[in-house]
């Protein structure tokens, strides 16, 4: 096939399979054009077999990650452990719209941070609406920090977001030195999105305290859900001093979760499977080799000429918007493949700023990230509708301030802590 065709095809198809990954026609899951795109530009040449099975080796151990962490999730919400979340944030809250708002702000961070972005969507979210209507309290502010959160708070760890396992295995940084880094950014965009939420929502946080109805309820903690993720937190340290992958630990902490909910009775091998989410994962597989043949069809040339280079602050800035700028426009997914292999040459640095811009940034639009469509789709099950215009408007307040205040955390944090030569 010659280049301009192959170069047309591509990216037909990637905004082919983006659309329908947002619009989802006739319920079909996202891997059902995905899938069939990728074929497609294999059979046609535009990308070769070898470079295609390159893509799908490079993603396979992201793509185990991601299942091991999806299942350990959905294990722990079993264990009754978002259950738990949602009586601690009511009872602590007193009614008071103010303190639910600090309640979820801090379990959201720290359970994307742990058991990533998608945990606080699909789980934590439908808690929050059931604490908020058991509260009497106006939920808007609530459901609006899960999704803000399930974005920006996924900076920390290299499980928090799939386009964290990306840059992780791009940046050459051990599991501690990414968190490290990654720790005063991702305090700085959590307390920027605290500032803003407080006061656009002010309105509805000051509406007056909800009526308690939990004073009562209690729920056992999961003790043995919170000690198995605590363990595989500390396998994923220790996993590369054994030469392992990080993802062996997920998959060992999953496997020791699910066998001790299976005995109990709390889920089931087709459970397991279906937390696994394995049309996501196979639609994870079909966008990697697409976004792989725009590339190879000119777009790393296009790139090439604007990609900062360097880690100074001006290039850390330079990358992260432009990253926040792409996530926005073909959303964070493939932003992230695509800026990925520029910018990893100016070392870990230059990697961890495009993270920035791909995880902080979707929170400008709907189609910045699979996360917010899902959240939306969350949303309209409890019967509670987003209205596009407050959602862009918030994301203007958050979105610039965030992204800039976390960049420059991120040079500081390089400054202070990287040792020589990244």
């Amino acid at each position: 096939m010659s280049t301009p065709l192959a170069e047309a095809l591509s990216v037909l198809l990637l905004l082919l399979v983006l659309a329908c990954a947002v619009i989802r026609p006739f319920g079909l899951p996202e891997a059902a054009v995905a899938v069939p795109a990728a074929v497609l530009l294999i059979v046609t040449g535009a990308i070769s077999p070898a470079h295609a099975a390159e893509e799908a080796a490079r993603l396979g151990p992201v793509i185990g990650f991601l299942a091991a962490v999806l299942v350990l999730a959905r294990l722990c919400d079993d264990e009754g452990l978002f259950r738990a979340c949602g009586v601690w944030m009511a009872r602590r809250s007193a009614g008071r719209p103010k303190r639910l708002l600090a309640s979820v702000f801090g379990l959201a961070s720290v359970i994307t941070a742990v058991l990533s972005l998608d945990a606080t969507v699909v789980l934590l979210t439908p808690v929050v609406f059931a604490t908020a209507a058991r509260m009497g309290v106006r939920p808007k502010p609530h459901v609006y920090a899960c999704t803000h959160l399930s974005n920006t708070a996924s900076l920390l760890l290299p499980v928090s977001n799939l386009t964290n396992l990306l840059a992780f295995a791009a940046s050459g940084l051990s599991f501690t030195r990414f968190a490290g880094l990654m720790a005063l950014p991702w305090l700085v965009a959590i307390a920027v999105e605290y500032v803003v939420l407080r006061r656009f929502f002010a309105s509805d946080l000051n509406t007056g305290a909800g009526a308690e109805k939990t004073a009562g309820e209690t729920v056992a903690l999961p003790v043995f859900a919170l000690a198995t993720v605590g363990c595989t937190l500390a396998g994923f340290v220790a996993a590369p001093a054994l030469g392992l992958e990080p993802a062996w630990a997920a998959a060992a902490g999953a496997l020791v979760l699910g066998v001790h909910a299976a005995v109990r009775g709390r889920t089931t091998v087709r459970g397991v499977v279906n937390a696994a989410s394995l049309p996501f994962l196979a639609f994870v597989l079909g966008l990697g080799i697409v976004v792989r043949a725009v590339v190879d069809n000119g777009l790393a040339d296009v790139l090439g000429e604007v990609v900062p280079s360097g880690t100074s602050l001006p290039a850390l800035l330079g990358l992260a918007g432009l990253a926040a700028l792409l996530a926005n426009l073909i959303n964070n997914l493939p932003a992230v493949l695509v800026l990925l292999p520029l910018a990893a040459p100016a070392g870990p640095g230059a990697v961890l700023a495009v993270l920035l811009g791909v995880n902080i940034g979707p929170n400008l639009t709907y189609a910045g990230s699979l996360a917010t469509l899902l959240w939306r789709r969350i949303l309209h099950q409890h019967e509670h509708e987003v209205d596009l215009g407050e959602f862009t408007r918030l994301g203007l307040l958050t979105v610039p301030t965030a992204l800039l205040l976390s960049v420059v955390a991120l040079w500081a944090s390089l400054l202070l802590f990287q040792g020589p030569g990244g």
